[in-house]
């Protein structure tokens, strides 16, 4: 099964750049949007075999998440169940046979780390969500029991967990996506028994997958790899462990329209 993930920056804007035809060449059995920026019957944009769908932010050409799907899910839930956090149309997750695709567009820290400490919040709450998710503790909107399964968890996360995961590390220690708060709570993630999938295959690889638009950050690869898969390993139970399942990892960063690259995953 093949998983793509890619945080486009303005849907609209993407299409009139090739994202079609990039979509086509996915050949995905998902793929994974975030940073959308739409609203409901703003974009009519479907494709042969696929169903997508889609949490919008409140407000307006902010945020938003999608998911096209060619493999019908059992089914479908937006947000985590968490009011202050459920309006800006950051989480899809998708229920299949054996494991839940969270697809997720984390929100960043902002300039002077400004909302640092709602970031923290959220961590706490995203992180125990996926891990309701994956132990079997979570409930359905009607107050069912969902089953425990694996979970793989997509996005733009809005952090370099390493130094290896950017460019200048040292001239970035207090910004956003690499304050020690937020690597902390990356930190915890893995240890509350997610994997890095890029990171497990690679363990020294230098790869990026955003680039700021300024001073020519991306002809010049002064980047950094904030865009993951990760995925559930055995420390969450065996019903939850998807680590044997990894086939390949990629970030592509050959493809542009987007201040991010697609990354991607392929699952036996």
């Amino acid at each position: 099964m093949k998983l793509v993930s890619w945080n486009v920056n303005g849907l609209r804007a993407v299409v009139g750049k090739g994202f079609v035809d990039i979509f086509e060449s996915f050949d995905a059995d998902c793929v994974c949007l975030q940073e959308t920026k739409l609203q409901a019957g703003q974009i009519d944009l479907e494709f042969l075999g696929y169903t997508s769908y889609w949490n919008y932010a409140d407000k307006a050409g902010y945020s938003g998440t999608a998911i096209y799907t060619r493999v019908a899910p059992l089914s479908v839930s937006y947000g985590i169940g968490v009011d202050e956090h459920d309006h800006e149309g950051r989480v899809v997750t998708l229920e299949f046979e054996d494991f839940y695709l969270v697809n997720v567009y984390v929100p960043n820290s902002q300039d002077e780390l400004r909302r640092l400490d709602y970031r923290m919040k959220w961590e706490d709450d995203f992180r125990n969500y996926l891990c309701s998710l994956a132990k079997g503790s979570a409930v359905n909107t009607d107050g069912s029991p969902r089953k425990a399964k694996g979970v793989i968890v997509c996005g733009d996360m809005n952090v370099a967990h390493e130094e290896i995961d950017l460019k200048n590390p040292k001239t970035n220690h207090f910004s956003a996506g690499f304050s020690d708060e937020e690597r902390g709570k990356m930190t915890e993630l893995l240890g509350a028994g997610f994997i890095d999938s890029w990171r497990l295959q690679h363990p020294d690889e230098v790869k990026y997958s955003w680039w700021s638009y300024r001073m020519a950050a991306r002809s010049r690869n002064v980047g950094w790899r904030i865009d993951y898969f990760l995925v559930s390993g055995p420390s969450l139970g065996p019903q939850a462990d998807l680590s044997d399942r990894i086939l390949e990892t990629e970030i592509h960063n050959e493809v542009m329209g987007s201040d991010h690259c697609p990354v991607s995953l392929i699952l036996k």
